[in-house]
């Protein structure tokens, strides 16, 4: 196998960036989930618009579709100094014990990754979580947060409680659901239900993997009776899924990583499956196309579990996605695996050769982010005229707006 080098892509963000209006980000979802708009891009460029809830009449019968099955934890929790100050810490990724599972079960402490806001108000001592409602469990729960360190910009927050709860108990009952920042608003109740998709399952994502929120149950069920297939993994959605992209020369810009895992089983379907794939999200796409660059590895021989932002620029093998998960497969056999476990940080842009990906559903994505610099790498300088064809069609934007299914014209 040969493995070329190329140079990364002269990209400028200036090129990749559109004029949002605030009252043009849904603030809410509507009362069903699968009322939303769908505009559809073809593999010509033709656009049409529909409702959501018609996904299937534009999906062949052998279609895959990949769902992001990762879910929203209630990250935020506020606390309270005794001066009176509010301390609100945004809980990241587990530090000790670092597996997602093992540090939610934990019964007395944990430490995780964090981000504090009110920082300044904060230098040291241990904060009482802010029990506005007075409610007995929180109360006889007493928990309390101290800082312990500071690595690679995140804060290190030692949580203690009492009462032999788990931690994922904890925050069910202590924290908020951490909805968007540009939302400019509160969690409310209702973004509980709402910001979660129907099928969440892998407990551990910051934020929701939102082109799956448009998904009913009932909606699931008639793709099932219509012959269109489905497949699960679990990427972890990070807070860096928000970052704008500053930099204006996008190569100095650094990619956020986010772990995954994907079963053997998933694998195989995968694998012997011969009808489009559709990725369900920008999370799903990256899982997809981050398999190929982790099976390549493992075919060098090496541990197939981190995928760098610019590998798919720098080395380009000479393997087919087929190959490639044969070679992950035969990984996870040898070492009697039935799950990988990994991370990427895989920047999908303009100059990206997608490997799997024969269309793509997703939301309307920020500008200056790295979500619509994947839109772009997929359907070209035709995201230009999709996007302004939804600002003219009063499509709702962002997490809670409409969605769009766009093919891959390649």
């Amino acid at each position: 196998m040969e493995i070329l080098n190329a140079d990364i892509p002269e990209i400028h963000l200036e090129e990749y960036t559109y004029h949002l209006p605030q009252e043009r980000i849904a603030q809410y979802p509507l009362p069903a989930r699968h009322d939303s708009l769908l505009l559809v891009c073809t593999k010509t460029g033709e656009r049409k618009d529909q409702t959501f809830r018609k996904l299937t009449n534009r999906l062949s019968e052998n279609t895959l579709l990949v769902f992001n099955d990762s879910k929203v934890i209630p990250a935020r929790l506020i606390f309270r100094k005794e001066t009176g100050a509010f301390i609100e810490i945004f809980c990241l990724e587990p530090a000790e014990p670092a597996e997602y599972n093992l540090s939610f079960s934990q019964k007395h402490s944990c430490v995780w990754n964090c981000t504090v806001g009110n920082l300044k108000k904060w230098k040291s001592g241990s904060l009482l979580l802010y029990n506005q409602s007075n409610d007995a469990f929180i109360q006889n729960m007493h928990l309390q947060a101290s800082l312990v360190g500071r690595k690679e910009g995140k804060y290190q927050v030692k949580f203690e409680w009492k009462g032999g709860f788990s931690f994922s108990a904890v925050l069910e009952r202590a924290g908020n659901m951490p909805i968007p920042p540009y939302l400019r608003r509160f969690a409310e109740p209702s973004d509980t239900e709402r910001y979660q998709t129907v099928y969440a399952y892998e407990r551990g994502s910051v934020a929701a993997p939102t082109a799956g929120l448009h998904f009913s149950e009932a909606m699931l069920s008639e793709m099932e009776e219509n012959g269109i297939k489905t497949a699960y993994l679990s990427l972890h959605v990070g807070a860096g899924t928000f970052r704008p992209v500053k930099a204006s020369d996008v190569r100095e810009h650094t990619m956020h990583s986010e772990p995954f895992h994907a079963t053997l089983d998933f694998l195989q379907q995968l694998q012997h499956h011969k009808g489009p794939v559709v990725p369900v999200g920008t999370t799903s796409c990256r899982c997809l196309e981050s398999l190929y660059y982790l099976g390549v590895q493992a075919a060098l021989g090496k541990d197939p579990v981190f995928v760098d932002q610019w590998e798919p620029y720098t080395k380009h093998p000479r393997m087919s996605y087929k190959d490639a998960l044969e070679h992950l497969i035969g990984y996870l056999k040898r070492d009697d695996r039935d799950v990988l476990t990994a991370a990427t940080q895989l920047f999908i842009m303009p100059g990206f050769s997608f490997r799997t990906t024969d269309a793509l559903l997703t939301n309307f994505h920020q500008p200056n982010s790295s979500l619509l610099l994947l839109v772009a790498a997929l359907v070209g300088d035709n995201w230009k005229e999709i996007y302004a064809h939804a600002l003219a069609g009063n499509y709702r934007f962002l997490s809670y707006g409409d969605a769009c299914l766009l093919f891959n014209p390649k």
